[in-house]
């Protein structure tokens, strides 16, 4: 076997980004991911707007076959039953109605394969009122959650988040609920139904700041109030307009530390600066001390000073910078594909590693339709049946969808 998941086939039914981007791992491992798209393909992939290339489409769906399905018509859903005879794992994101229209409720897919890990994704999870309700990661990741509203300077508006986001969190969940499923089917032979939400990920990354609400401390509503809380924790500008964060979580300790390593010693003689303590009483004013001390150095002469001192720091990276990263590449975090193509030089690795088990090198996603009778042959179904479904429309091919 030359890689880990390559006896497992997924019917990747999931729209957009967080059910496809655990489909997306798998396949990284080896599975034989079938993308189900509909004859106009999916709407993630067509999310482009004014960008000549499907960016987000390339990531999402490298090392899978696309198979252009037409769910709406009786023969479509007998198509889709058919694989899922034959599939280990169906991933979804459909609501409760669409489930029912196409045929796709775990229900009546355990009766057609019992060993199926149906694998489900919400916005607000499958129980109370909002279980039908619609959300992408802004909303029931990021906004539901408490985190938008918590970062954010007081009385500033709550900020955006960047792209995909809390999908990806998510993603990295439902991949982790899919193995489970697989676990639990290698010791009791059965499939099972596993599931996660926009939401419940949200939460869970909020989740420290949220128990803290729990014992009466709200961060939150003390940063509305005051600001950042912790200044050994913050971010400073530099000289060159880069910035650098801080993570001084033993402040006894590093505080002397970081002293030393921007010139200012002294601050441990004056009252206000004297220790952790004293810093916490004084914050606005130390921050004012860090803000002019920083300045006189660019990020990379105080980063130099920081590391030698034994400071926890980062430099706030700007995300050009982050895809020439030395460190990233080395550890695949960010991958060089081998495409000569424009727009997939690069692309991001996911997050999970198994020594023992390598991932593929990352394929360009499939145009629409591209695989579809390669992947229904070599499933074993007969060359006149898919004929017949490519000539009533059931099933398109590339060639018909660029027509």
């Amino acid at each position: 076997m030359q890689h880990l998941l390559e006896d497992i086939t997924v019917i990747d039914a999931a729209t957009y980004l967080a059910g496809p981007g655990a489909s997306t791992i798998l396949a990284d491992f080896g599975a034989n991911v079938i993308k189900i798209e509909p004859p106009s393909g999916d709407g993630y992939r067509l999310l482009v707007g004014n960008y000549p290339i499907s960016y987000h489409w390339l990531l999402t769906s490298r090392n899978k076959k696309s198979l252009a399905l037409d769910l709406t018509k009786d023969a479509g859903q007998q198509l889709m039953h058919e694989l899922i005879a034959k599939a280990d794992v169906f991933t979804t994101n459909f609501l409760k109605a669409q489930m029912d229209k196409y045929q796709v409720g775990y229900e009546r897919l355990r009766e057609i394969n019992p060993r199926l890990v149906y694998a489900h994704i919400s916005g607000y999870g499958l129980e109370g009122p909002e279980a039908d309700r619609r959300a992408f990661d802004v909303t029931g990741w990021y906004a539901r959650s408490g985190i938008m509203e918590f970062i954010r300077e007081p009385g500033q508006n709550p900020l955006p988040m960047a792209p995909g986001m809390g999908d990806h969190c998510t993603a990295t969940a439902l991949f982790g609920c899919i193995m489970t499923g697989l676990y639990r089917r290698a010791m009791t032979g059965e499939g099972s139904f596993v599931s996660t939400s926009l939401a419940a990920n949200g939460v869970w990354a909020n989740g420290m700041a949220l128990q803290g609400v729990v014992a009466g401390t709200n961060i939150g509503t003390y940063r509305q109030a005051k600001g950042w809380p912790n200044p050994f924790t913050d971010a400073y500008p530099c000289k060159d307009g880069e910035y650098v964060v801080l993570a001084l979580i033993n402040i006894g300790r590093e505080y002397p530390q970081l002293a030393a390593a921007l010139g200012r010693e002294s601050w441990l003689q004056d009252e206000r600066f004297a220790s952790g303590g004293a810093v916490m009483k004084h914050r606005a004013e130390f921050r004012a001390a860090m803000n002019e001390a920083f300045s006189q150095f660019t990020v990379a002469e105080v980063g130099e000073r920081l590391e030698r001192a034994g400071v926890t720091y980062s430099h706030v990276q700007p995300m050009a910078d982050v895809l020439n990263d030395e460190q990233l590449r080395a550890n695949g975090i960010v991958v060089e594909t081998g495409d000569a193509e424009e727009g997939y030089e690069l692309t991001i690795g996911s997050p999970i590693n198994v020594k023992e088990a390598p991932k593929k090198a990352p394929s360009r996603a499939p145009d629409l339709g591209a695989d579809s009778l390669d992947v229904l042959r070599e499933l074993g179904f007969a060359e006149d049946y898919l004929q017949g479904l490519v000539a009533n429309d059931i099933v398109k091919t590339a060639q018909k969808a660029a027509q």
